[in-house]
């Protein structure tokens, strides 16, 4: 009888590559019989999102309603070295009024990294949660990790860029450099200058959203071939288990902020390239 309880277990046991795509799965509204389906709504990436940039929210407010211009707290200390960080960066990218885009970088860097630090928490933690309550599904909790909320943030800046290309160039100058830059003004040279433009904007959009989500991905893949390593029934295993992931995970703290500061400079830099012309 024991033999059988432990076969049907090894039976029921998930392989390596099943344990990796069930936690690469979303918690979405994706019917199963439809290939293609526009209404997919990926919950947990939305759910995760919201709720990083409501408690980025909540400490800028705080840290801004708590201000003293006597000697700083620490908190303060950290927040004001953020925002001197990244005003000095749009100081020198942004040559223009930056009373929007200065607060929205900094916006953008403390977002991402917040939803970026998502990673390190226990791959299994909500798996194991759900369990308790007999639920089987899906749900990954690091947002950045998911190509649609890069993308969607990447789009978001693609609205930014066509925005201040027609505030500072009007709508005549923007129409104008489509068609005249780089390579002239010449009427035989327009449809040229059009496709690279638009080759331009599309690359930028693109590479902005997969940049992200491509090293989040990576990590996120990492951290769950390493908690594999646990699942191994020997010492050698687990102690391998341990000194990989909290190795890993130091190092993922270098990742996480440098991918929000890229995230953040490039966004100032499209906006910059916006303000001056070809």
């Amino acid at each position: 009888m024991a033999a059988e309880l432990a076969a049907e277990g090894a039976t029921h046991a998930p392989t390596a590559s099943e344990y990796i795509v069930h936690h690469l799965g979303h918690l979405s509204t994706k019917h199963q019989d439809k290939i293609i389906d526009f209404s997919i709504l990926n919950i947990d990436t939305v759910f995760w999102s919201v709720l990083m940039g409501v408690v980025g929210l909540f400490f800028m407010v705080r840290a801004a309603q708590h201000a003293t211009s006597g000697v700083p707290g620490r908190f303060q200390a950290f927040v004001e070295m953020v925002f001197e960080m990244v005003n000095e960066q749009a100081k020198s990218i942004v040559h223009g009024d930056r009373s929007f885009i200065a607060p929205l970088a900094l916006t953008v860097f403390v977002w991402v990294a917040l939803m970026n630090s998502m990673d390190f928490l226990p791959v299994d933690l909500f798996s194991a949660i759900f369990g308790l309550f007999g639920i089987e599904t899906h749900f990954r909790v690091v947002p950045t990790a998911d190509l649609n909320g890069t993308l969607g943030m990447a789009i978001g800046v693609f609205a930014l860029m066509l925005y201040y290309n027609i505030k500072v160039k009007g709508i005549g100058g923007f129409v104008h450099e489509l068609f005249c830059a780089p390579f002239g003004s010449h009427p035989a040279l327009w449809l040229a200058n059009l496709g690279l433009n638009i080759i331009e904007f599309v690359a930028k959009t693109v590479s902005l959203g997969m940049r992200l989500f491509g090293n989040m991905y990576a990590g996120e893949l990492v951290f769950l071939l390493i908690a594999l390593l646990g699942s191994t029934a020997t010492w050698w295993g687990f102690g391998m288990h341990v000194v990989a992931g909290s190795i890993w995970a130091i190092f993922h703290i270098m990742i996480v902020l440098l991918q929000a500061f890229i995230f953040m400079m490039l966004t100032l830099v499209y906006i910059g390239q916006a303000h001056e012309g070809h």
